[in-house]
């Protein structure tokens, strides 16, 4: 749950690097918030499935830090933001990005920063010194 509510926190944060965890239990979260809203919008509210007062407004509210953490999810596989438009080429497209997503972070330091999974990347110069003045 953490997963989901930093990346909220990190409303349109597109630069940084995120973890593919980070990215995933978003991805389970929203499909989760999702089916509850759709079922609280069909059965309750009598609405045609798909087309939902509640459902809609969740996505619409979720929608910039989706794209936020995809961009910064692409970042931490060492791929530009730019790649996010693949998901505009149907089936192709959205294969190459789940591939994307499925994939390791890119080890250490990249241009998008440090790497999430590594504590101090970024902190320890070059001769192994921590930098005890970098704020992250």
């Amino acid at each position: 749950m953490n997963y989901y509510l930093d990346v909220l926190r990190n409303y349109a944060t597109f630069t940084g690097r995120a973890r593919r965890s980070e990215y995933w239990y978003f991805v389970l979260f929203n499909v989760i918030i999702g089916a509850v809203l759709g079922g609280i919008d069909v059965g309750i509210l009598g609405a045609e499935p798909g087309t939902g007062f509640l459902g809609s407004i969740y996505q619409l509210f979720v929608f910039i830090p989706g794209v936020a953490v995809a961009v910064r999810r692409l970042h931490d596989t060492g791929r530009s933001g730019w790649w996010y438009l693949l998901f505009l080429i149907p089936i192709i497209g959205w294969i190459v990005l789940l591939v994307f997503y499925f994939q390791d972070s890119e080890p250490g330091e990249n241009q998008y920063g440090p790497n999430p999974k590594e504590p101090f990347s970024g902190m320890i110069d070059e001769i192994g010194n921590v930098d005890h003045f970098r704020s992250e």
